[in-house]
């Protein structure tokens, strides 16, 4: 999705040097992974590949940084997890002090199980959520105009009111979404007066918003992880 690929190179101080696109450094599992080659982990492992993306590369001074799991001075730091309440997340949580949580769902109630259980998973190691946001939310016909919510409606709405957090936004379900992420140009610079670049701008301003006023609490209040 960041069109970003081949071997990593290092510093002559052993840091992984990140590459760049659209002035945002990205560092993956995907870099150190050949084809279809699965990431077969146990949690011990997994924590160390979140300690070497995190303290072992090279940042230097970032607006946004991106790591796509498993210093620097920096004002923003998006990590993308993959869904669950594994290692990842747990780990994640207890070595940073993470200013919040944005849990992403499509509206059907699976999909909202897995989400209602991450967002109780970040509350249970001192995270806070900053909110919801529903994804592949409807489709919309480019001939005709008909909207479909193929995957249901308001599901996304209701979680977030039950977890007293607001709903950050509905991104449509849109195949000019998925050609831009295909080729690494984010469709907030190709359309961003469409429905769905308004709605990723909508977003990315409700986070900035709620980061600026969201305390850390995570090193504040260290988390206990129990097992009966």
């Amino acid at each position: 999705m960041m069109a970003l690929s081949g071997d990593q190179e290092a510093s002559e101080e052993g840091l992984l040097l990140p590459p760049e696109n659209h002035r945002v450094k990205c560092m993956s599992m995907g870099f150190f992974m050949k084809g279809d080659t699965p990431v077969v982990w146990r949690g011990p492992i997994v924590n160390s590949a979140i300690d070497r993306f995190l303290m072992g590369t090279a940042w230097g001074h970032l607006d946004v940084l991106v790591v796509d799991m498993p210093p620097g001075a920096l004002d923003v730091l998006v990590v993308d997890m993959p869904p669950g309440t594994g290692d990842a997340q747990i780990g994640l949580g207890q070595r940073l002090p993470l200013a919040g949580a944005v849990i992403v769902s499509t509206p059907q109630d699976v999909a909202l199980l897995d989400a209602r259980r991450g967002a109780q998973m970040f509350r249970k190691v001192h995270v806070p959520l900053l909110g919801l946001v529903e994804n592949m939310a409807y489709y919309c016909c480019p001939n005709c105009g008909h909207q479909d919510n193929i995957f249901g409606s308001g599901g996304v709405a209701a979680a977030a009111e039950d977890l007293g957090v607001p709903l950050l936004g509905q991104v449509p379900l849109n195949g000019q979404i998925r050609h831009q992420s295909d080729i690494g140009v984010p469709i907030v610079m190709t359309a961003p007066d469409s429905p769905a670049g308004q709605a990723y701008s909508s977003i990315a301003g409700q986070v900035k918003a709620r980061l600026s006023s969201a305390p850390c609490e995570a090193f504040a209040k260290q988390p206990t992880i129990t097992i009966d």
